[in-house]
């Protein structure tokens, strides 16, 4: 399994007061949620990072070493956002220099708690729906493993069937972040999400951490023209009432 490694949590509270409709003078609790993977410093078995120092002298002759990181790794490291045109057939002509900031920063997400356990196969539609609260609002996080990661369970033996891609695309969503994706066999998830406008974050950690059923999320991606595969940041944003 790839990245064989438990990441910390990260969660951090802050409280502040916020005055406007109907919250003057009342205290408001945000929780921030690192749903980030640390990226690996390997490959194939390999150290994947490299370190020069490079020696700086200053007109004055102060000297300073410059710590500078070299990196030999592909696209799918730590967790990253896929944008349609991962998929050659599939492209939009989004990237990571050009989608729209307003669809990375503080969007408005819905969250599904499911609790499926290891080889427990096909999450259907009618399990999303019954799963969850309220209507769908911006984009959409499923949680489906609840407090185990991916790498805790036999790669692909849970998965998304195709009525559950079908019912994502009806939600009208164009942002998923999920902990399962794909069968063994892969039955065209992505390939379906994409053809619909849907990006995917993949290998995100803490979903179960998240105790708000409606949150906001911000992705923060390099800025790389052409490149429609990316490591990213996300962090999730929880507002509870005091």
């Amino acid at each position: 399994m790839r990245c064989p490694f438990r990441a910390r949590n990260h969660r951090l509270k802050l409280t502040w007061r916020r005055w406007g409709h109907g919250v003057s003078n009342r205290g408001i609790r945000m929780t921030l949620v690192d749903l980030t993977l640390e990226a690996q410093d390997w490959k194939d078995g390999k150290p994947a990072m490299s370190l020069e120092e490079r020696l700086i002298v200053c007109e004055d002759g102060a000297r300073f070493t410059g710590m500078v990181y070299h990196f030999d790794h592909d696209s799918m490291l730590g967790t990253y956002i896929d944008f349609p045109g991962h998929i050659k057939e599939t492209d939009d002509g989004k990237d990571a220099a050009n989608y729209p900031l307003e669809r990375l920063f503080r969007i408005d997400a819905s969250v599904i708690h499911l609790d499926r356990e290891d080889g427990s196969g096909a999450v259907e539609a009618d399990e999303l729906e019954r799963a969850m609260d309220g209507a769908v609002s911006g984009a959409l996080v499923i949680n489906a493993l609840g407090n185990r990661r991916w790498d805790e369970i036999e790669e692909r033996s849970v998965y998304l069937a195709t009525s559950a891609v079908d019912w994502i695309v009806e939600q009208g969503v164009d942002l998923l972040v999920s902990d399962i994706y794909e069968s063994k066999r892969l039955h065209g998830v992505f390939p379906a999400l994409f053809r619909n406008g849907i990006s995917t974050v993949c290998y995100p950690i803490n979903l179960d951490m998240l105790t708000a059923t409606q949150i906001k999320l911000t992705i923060l991606p390099v800025r790389y023209p052409t490149v429609t595969q990316i490591p990213c940041r996300i962090i999730a944003e929880l507002e509870e009432k005091r």
